[in-house]
């Protein structure tokens, strides 16, 4: 079957669509990256020194190769929204916007004059999407809130890593994205409803909510045993075998064997059919009972075999298991090549960079890459000119009083076009 990304990427669902990002850091700019991702027109609206995110991650001659993903497909503009005119600005844009993405601290947009009550009065169709720390209401809505922070409020922190040390967090992040991901579906569903009522909304999206939300199994059993899940390290509870084991070369395989079918084709695998007529481990309840025993018992085996060997008699006998993949696997792995994972963008900085492709797969309106992520200000005057209809003198004196920035290349371009013309 071929891939709809690269055979009919198309314009994608959200073709027609206007989108104002006024979000930094992650949620933010993912959120706007997945409406880019599948046709939204995104503009993202950066401070003249830049988003923040431009500072995360690894550089390549002092340029962020985080931005050249999560800013891809969108159109960058920069002005000072601190001066009044920069923020007329921004409300002009969003009386001609579809979804507006911001995720100041609450009370933010309300004291520059943009609440919602502002904006719909000029755009009774836009959907205002939230991401803040705890939310618009409640104790805690005025607190600032990173991701990690949500995290650690949401109890997810709490249950990541080993039972024996503090707990960890994973090297991305993650409730950024899963943030972002919910912010992007809320305003999907927003614009769903705009297309019954004619009316906008607002999507409230609070980081320690949507990772409270992956707490899912641990919330009724609390309620009803008082139970406090903590950490179990690699294994995961009630999901036996699930766990990471040894290999013969001081490596490390994952196999998920949860279902009685699955297991029994482990134990012929492991030549220990055996095991799966054996009372402790023939049915997952007596499984998760031993548990033990038995990771004691696959651990020993798995020790005896190479990893590359282990997996491919693994996948052979259809037993989910896989090694730890690292970055340099995934630019290696075949799979990931034959999916159009790993795409290759043009880029106003680089050239070309490689990024994450498009999730999830649409076989009629498939999202695409178009391009990576751009200059500070790149597209500032052709935006302002496109959406709000502004000429070349009003955008020459908005720049040289500060309140919004062209990239310097991107300027110079633009002049040498029409000097040609």
């Amino acid at each position: 079957m071929s891939d709809p990304r690269t055979t009919s990427p198309g314009a994608g669902p959200l073709a027609g669509m206007k989108v104002l990002e006024l979000g930094s850091t992650v949620a933010g700019p993912f959120c706007g990256r997945l409406l880019a991702d599948f046709g939204a027109e995104v503009v993202k609206v950066e401070p003249p020194e830049g988003d923040v995110v431009r500072t995360m991650g690894k550089m390549m001659e002092g340029k962020s190769l985080y931005a050249a993903s999560i800013f891809r497909n969108k159109r960058l503009l920069s002005l000072d929204m601190r001066a009044e005119q920069g923020r007329a600005l921004v409300r002009e844009m969003a009386a001609r916007c579809d979804v507006l993405v911001e995720n100041f601290r609450p009370g933010s947009l309300e004291k520059w004059g943009m609440g919602y009550d502002v904006l719909s009065a000029a755009n009774p169709g836009l959907v205002l999407v939230r991401i803040s720390g705890f939310g618009q209401s409640g104790p805690y809505s005025t607190r600032p809130g990173y991701g990690v922070i949500g995290e650690a409020v949401s109890g997810m922190r709490h249950i990541t890593g080993d039972p024996d040390r503090p707990p960890a967090r994973v090297s991305v992040s993650l409730t950024d994205y899963i943030t972002g991901l919910y912010a992007a579906f809320g305003a999907a569903m927003a614009l769903l409803a705009r297309a019954r009522t004619g009316r906008g909304q607002v999507v409230d999206t609070a980081l320690s909510e949507c990772a409270f939300s992956f707490m899912e199994p641990h919330v009724p059993a609390y309620d009803k045993l008082g139970f406090v899940a903590g950490r179990t390290g690699s294994a995961l509870p009630g999901s036996v075998p699930n766990n990471l084991y040894p290999t013969a070369d001081d490596s490390f395989v994952h196999i998920t064997a949860m279902s009685d079918a699955v297991f029994a084709r482990l134990c012929a695998a492991m030549g220990r059919d055996d095991l799966a007529a054996d009372p402790r481990f023939a049915k997952a309840k007596q499984r998760v009972g031993n548990v033990e025993a038995l990771d004691a018992m696959i651990a020993d085996w798995t020790s005896t075999l190479p990893r590359a060997r282990l997996e491919a008699l693994l996948v052979e006998a259809a037993v989910p298991a896989t090694r730890i993949f690292t970055m340099a696997d995934i630019f290696a792995d075949p799979h990931y090549a034959a999916r159009h994972m790993l795409v290759k963008a043009p880029s106003a900085e680089f050239g070309e960079v490689v990024i994450p492709g498009i999730a999830p797969v649409l076989s009629q309106t498939a999202g695409a890459v178009r391009h990576a992520g751009r200059r500070i200000g790149q597209d500032t005057r052709a935006v302002l000119a496109d959406w709000l209809g502004t000429g070349g003198a009003e955008l020459d004196v908005l720049e040289q009083s500060g309140v919004i920035h062209q990239d310097t290349a991107a300027r110079d371009a633009a002049r040498g076009e029409r000097i040609s013309a």
